[in-house]
């Protein structure tokens, strides 16, 4: 009865640790989710040059296809000029080396020296090297506006 028990809570203790570490993954994958949306704000091109990976691509909410070279051009010209880019709702699912993280962007400013104000709905896809999760891919929809 004994060796029952103790194989029970090994059993108990083992799970509670693999929920650690998924937890752990899943809070690193939304923290750099978090640190790209103020890097886009802020236009700050190291930032994301680090969190991108150099193979990444964006679909973008008319169909284009984006790279990692346009966003850190984009962030240089500083166009669009962010007032606002926050990700909302989010939610992490962690496979191995795989993060994905979905939610909705609301994204203000101006762009072409026109302003804009709009809700997106997206997917991030990280992969980890090494110690750090960097953004794979991304897809972005563009949500009707509220009446």
């Amino acid at each position: 009865m004994k060796t029952g028990s103790v194989l029970v809570l090994i059993f108990i203790a083992s799970s509670w640790v693999v929920f650690a570490q998924g937890s752990d993954q899943e809070n690193a994958v939304l923290q750099t989710e978090r640190e790209l949306c103020s890097a886009y704000l802020k236009g700050d091109t190291d930032a994301i040059a680090q969190g991108v990976m150099e193979d990444y691509t964006l679909t973008n909410s008319t169909g284009k296809i984006t790279t990692r070279a346009d966003d850190i051009e984009e962030a240089k010209k500083n166009d669009p000029k962010y007032e606002v880019f926050e990700n909302l709702d989010m939610k992490v699912r962690v496979h191995g080396d795989t993060g994905i993280v979905t939610g909705r962007t609301h994204a203000k400013g101006i762009s072409g020296g026109k302003p804009f104000d709009s809700q997106f709905q997206f997917t991030d896809t990280f992969v980890k090297e090494g110690a750090r999760w960097r953004l794979y891919a991304g897809h972005v929809s563009k949500l009707p506006t509220a009446r």
